[in-house]
């Protein structure tokens, strides 16, 4: 009975005994691996890439719309001014000092740049099925 005692105290110990080693040994590689550029964390309450500007776009964009509208996004420097205007010009939005606004362009042009087409092109007509919801032309003659 004793000599169980004795192995189930010792075997935990080899363990870590052994687990240590494979540690002390791996440390080595690990510094000899190129160093991996730090994550991007994402703000928990907006969605955002909290990187450059992320909080100057938080205090003026989500004042109107759900981060998620920013988020889902995408768009050149160019596509995300004309938005910009477009707000302006519809929605009411105010008008941004030039700073503010080519910070807030360059980290949304950063951060939610395009990307590749996300939908499947177009059905051809000719694949089509009949639309059971178009009208025949019927004569009341």
């Amino acid at each position: 009975m004793r000599t169980s005692f004795t192995l189930l105290a010792v075997m935990p110990l080899a363990l870590l005994a052994a687990c240590a080693k494979e540690q002390a040994t791996e440390e080595p590689a690990k510094e000899a691996a190129p160093a991996v550029a730090a994550e991007i964390q994402i703000d928990p309450v907006t969605g955002f890439k909290m990187t450059g500007d992320w909080e100057l776009v938080r205090g003026n964009c989500i004042a109107c719309h759900s981060a998620k509208l920013i988020t889902q996004q995408r768009g050149t420097a160019q596509q995300w001014l004309a938005m910009i205007r477009w707000m302006q010009k519809k929605q009411n939005l105010w008008q941004f000092e030039p700073g503010t606004e080519s910070r807030i362009i360059a980290y949304l042009s950063e951060n939610y740049p395009p990307e590749a087409a996300r939908r499947r092109a177009a059905i051809p007509p000719d694949l089509m099925p009949p639309n059971p919801y178009a009208q025949e032309s019927t004569s009341l003659d």
